[in-house]
Order: C-alpha cells, then sequence, then structure tokens
C-alpha cells in the first residue's frame, strides 16, 4: 500500500529516555485472528477478495478485529481505485528501487505516476512561509535544557510494601536536605540505587524526553538550587535538584525556512491527494463498504 494515500501504523522509535531510565514494555497491538463478518466487497464490478484483506489486516491493529477488517478493506478499496485509474489514463512509469536494493512492484509505480501527473500542489511563496513562521513562533524555539542532581530510592510500583518503604526512607532524606541542603551529593553518594550516586548523583544534561514524565514536570517546575518534595517513577522515588537551566532560543526565519517548506508541501501534498482519493470514491460504484467520497471536485 502506497504510504501518500493510507498511512499504515509505524512502529514507535526507541526511547530517548535518560540512561538510567528504561522504556515501558510496547503495548500489544496485534490484528486478531477472529474471524470477522463483512458482506462481498466490489470496486466498479471488481471483487476484492477476502483473502487479500485478511492479507492486508496485519497492516491495520485495532481494538477488535472489525475495526481492523475494515480499515484494511478501506485501504484495499483506494488502492483499486486508484489502479483502475491509472489503468484507465495508460499511466506508464519506470519502477524505482530504493536505497536498500529493494524494488518496487509493477501497481505500487502505477499508484505513484498516478499521483505524481494527477495532483497538483502548489508552491508555498516568501509571503506563506513567513506568515506561517510568525503564527508558530513557538514550534521553533530549541528545547530548554538542564543541569541537575538526583537520588534514587529503587522500588517497583506493584510491590506495595517496598513501594511504601522507598517513600518514608524519601520523606526522612528530603527532611534531613530541608536543613542541611549542602548535603544532596553525599546522600546520593550513600543512599541513591542510581548508578550516578557514585557522582554526587549528577545527570548531567538533559532536556525533554531524557527522562520520564513525571521525572520532567517535576523538573520543569524547579528553580535552579531547589530541590524536589519526592517524585514518585515506575523506577521509585527520587529527589532532584535543579543546579542549573539553559532556557531555549528563537529560531531565526533563515535558519527554519526550508524546514517550513518541506512541512508546508508534505501537508498540502496529502491534503490534495486526499481531495483527488475523495474524487475517485465519489465517482465509483463501491458496494460492501461505505467509504465518504465527492462527486464535485470541490472537495472541502
Amino acid at each position: 500500500m502506497t504510504a501518500l494515500i493510507i498511512d499504515h501504523a509505524a512502529s514507535r522509535a526507541p526511547s530517548s529516555e535518560h540512561p538510567h531510565e528504561h522504556g515501558p514494555a510496547a503495548r500489544d497491538t496485534a490484528p486478531s485472528r477472529e474471524r470477522v463478518a463483512m458482506p462481498p466487497v466490489t470496486v466498479n464490478g471488481v471483487t476484492v477478495s477476502r483473502k487479500a484483506i485478511a492479507g492486508e489486516v496485519q497492516n491495520f491493529p485495532a481494538r477488535n478485529p472489525g475495526e481492523g477488517w475494515k480499515a484494511a478493506t478501506r485501504a484495499l478499496v483506494i488502492r483499486e481505485l486508484l489502479l483502475q485509474e491509472a489503468r484507465r489514463l495508460d499511466v506508464d512509469v519506470e519502477q524505482k528501487t530504493d536505497e536498500d536494493g529493494r524494488r518496487e512492484t509493477v501497481e505500487d509505480a502505477q499508484v505513484r505516476g498516478l499521483i505524481e501527473r494527477e495532483v497538483r500542489v502548489p508552491e508555498a511563496n516568501e509571503e506563506m512561509l513567513r506568515r506561517f513562521y510568525e503564527n508558530n513562533l513557538r514550534r521553533f524555539v530549541t528545547p530548554s535544557l538542564y543541569e541537575a542532581d538526583h537520588i534514587l530510592i529503587g522500588a517497583r510500583r506493584d510491590e506495595g510494601e517496598a513501594f511504601a518503604a522507598a517513600r518514608e526512607k524519601m520523606l526522612s532524606l528530603r527532611s534531613a536536605l530541608a536543613t542541611a541542603p549542602e548535603r544532596f551529593a553525599a546522600l546520593a553518594r550513600d543512599c541513591s540505587d542510581c548508578p550516578s550516586g557514585a557522582i554526587g548523583g549528577s545527570l548531567g544534561q538533559i532536556g525533554p524526553g531524557d527522562t520520564t514524565p513525571e521525572f520532567e514536570a517535576a523538573l520543569i517546575d524547579l528553580v535552579p538550587g531547589e530541590i524536589s518534595s519526592p517524585v514518585e517513577t515506575r523506577y521509585g522515588v527520587h529527589l532532584i535538584r535543579l543546579t542549573r537551566r539553559i532556557d531555549g532560543r528563537q529560531l531565526p526565519f533563515d535558519v527554519v525556512r526550508e524546514r517550513i517548506a518541506a512541512y508546508l508541501t508534505e501537508h498540502v501534498y496529502r491534503q490534495a491527494t486526499a481531495q483527488y482519493v475523495s474524487l475517485l470514491v465519489g465517482q465509483a460504484d463501491i458496494s460492501g463498504i461505505d467509504i465518504d467520497g465527492s462527486s464535485s471536485p470541490l472537495v472541502q
């Protein structure tokens, strides 16, 4: 299935959390093998086979078999529509080979050629690029960075007694630091269950996504020199001391101009492609599944 039309569920990138953190187990989104009762599906008289739909379901993880089956069916119906249109217009393109040496199928090449030929995408001019920049200044700021230390009393949330004990020990450490904050590094060396304890609890310079959400939220609220209240995460209970904050800076237009142009081009391209597909759907005779379309080229 061409990615320009239907976005299959993508695998998440590996966690970028700090080395002392470990990402949670991935949620099981494998499609169910339960058989789904669906009527026969045809596109302008051409049948979309149940076997093809069953093979496509794996690309559409869903909460239940019915949702996955419908999503896969929609994808194959749209693909069939595009192939029929490509053949009607006698679209003839060469098959491309990617950087890994994989060659696209003839049908994929036909779909790609049809979209390249029929979908017109206006290029954003300088005024549009600058207007987008001015209206979205907060999107073009470098992330804030933090230099911080922490103490960790390790415990798992599902181990009730151990986690309660970790919480009590951390409250005791927090009480001691309230009157003697200069002892933070020494207490980290003596008590912390994180390897950073050996260097006084120092995590060095960290940024967004480097730690767990709870840890990051507590860190953002601190001012330099301040020590947090106990912070609970899936690793245990933490005390965090912020030593330095480096605020993000606004990136100038010239630095992000190409990024904005690429984003707007991709956004408009996807929108135009969706409108083109909607027009084909509106003109087609499709049975067995309902797909929204338009009989007018003025698709909003």
